[in-house]
């Protein structure tokens, strides 16, 4: 059993939620963490979310000397640290990268070079680097993996994935992790590296290691003021300040909205599994709900049912259809995810209420069209 974790980007929306578990649990938490601006403002210190419980060391992935500091003692790693948001990484190239690939390359480079006491990592994956979701042919109930929807019938306001080779509209089913990936963004790809590079220096060091696949994960903590975070944080940021919730497409595309109390219960789980080492999971519920359907439910959670959510029927470049998560692989293991959308957005609500929101979503928005990444 493991005693001592470190919790990169501990002071963040997941990470945080990890580091009170821990404690919860029983363990001894270091957190590292640079305290980002774009998540959590101009602070010196951690924020009061933050167990004190836990030692803090602020401190950049890519600093080499501050993260072999970090790393020692600590007999297992949770990577959650990353820069978030594909619409932003799409003209951020370098700094996505730069964060997210070559942070995680720092790590490994020190775990398999230097002497740590380190024998187990969990790296954050994301749902993203399956691009598109997995369909099913309603002519024949075969399975297909497509990949982006054309330019030319986004723009005529079709939006629905259709077969490539008889052009009926595909139904989406849950994806497994055995669907190929295909990244459609730089943040995807840059996930992807994470994952692959920490399996493939975990097989060829004798490393445990684990890639958690989070779906859409929301919940208390995660950054209000951040247009590039999550879809239940952006939409509460707006109807917190009386704006409408701005949505993409027609609203009618699915996802697997999954809490984040599910979400770090889940890797606790894989964390002290010993059954669960050099493979990856999908955390997620297993059900899709709409973009459309999570706005409205927002709005009414929030008690501003007056207010309408804005579809704007133009679409983000890179953006996918649908895609909800399949919980089998997790669930043979032993572990489901048992927090229902609503109960979970109405404890996002309670806490949101309580909480300053600048909304930079028009903001966001206008800089996406300035760059192109907004068509139709």
């Amino acid at each position: 059993m493991f005693k001592h974790v470190l919790v990169t980007g501990g002071a963040g929306f997941i990470g945080s939620h990890m580091v009170d578990l821990l404690l919860e649990k029983g363990y001894k938490v270091r957190v590292y963490d640079n305290l980002e601006p774009q998540v959590h403002g101009n602070i010196s210190e951690p924020p009061a979310y933050l167990s004190r419980e836990a030692e803090f060391i602020r401190g950049d992935v890519l600093d080499r000397d501050a993260f072999k500091k970090a790393l020692e003692g600590v007999d297992a790693v949770v990577h959650d640290a990353a820069m978030v948001g594909v619409g932003q990484s799409q003209y951020q190239i370098f700094r996505y990268t730069n964060v997210n690939t070559t942070g995680t390359a720092i790590l490994l480079d020190i775990l398999v070079n230097e002497k740590t006491s380190v024998e187990r990592l969990l790296v954050a994956s994301s749902m993203s680097i399956y691009g598109e979701g997995y369909y099913k042919r309603p002519s024949d109930g075969a399975f297909v993996c497509p990949i982006l929807r054309p330019d030319e019938q986004m723009e005529k306001k079709d939006f629905e994935m259709h077969d490539a080779d008889t052009g009926e509209v595909l139904q989406p089913v849950p994806t497994p992790e055995s669907k190929p990936l295909y990244c459609t963004s730089i943040y995807a790809l840059s996930k992807k590296d994470q994952e692959e590079y920490c399996l493939v220096a975990g097989r060829a060091h004798n490393l445990s290691t684990i890639a958690c696949r989070y779906f859409n994960v929301y919940g208390p903590r995660q950054a209000l003021s951040n247009p590039y975070t999550g879809a239940a944080a952006i939409f509460s940021s707006r109807i917190k300040n009386s704006n409408p919730p701005l949505i993409y497409e027609d609203g009618k595309q699915c996802r697997d909205f999954i809490n984040v109390r599910d979400i770090v219960e889940a890797k606790l789980f894989l964390l002290e599994n010993p059954k669960a080492n050099l493979d990856f999971y999908n955390i997620c519920t297993g059900k899709p709900a709409s973009i459309g359907e999570l706005a409205r439910m927002l709005c009414r959670l929030n008690g501003r049912p007056d207010i309408e959510p804005q579809v704007v029927y133009s679409f983000r470049s890179g953006d996918i259809r649908h895609c909800y998560g399949d919980a089998s692989k997790l669930a043979a293991l032993g572990w489901r995810s048992r927090i229902q959308l609503e109960d979970g957005l109405r404890e996002l609500v309670e806490w949101t209420a309580q909480q300053e929101a600048v909304d930079k979503v028009d903001q966001a928005h206008k800089e996406l069209v300035e760059r192109g990444l907004i068509k139709g």
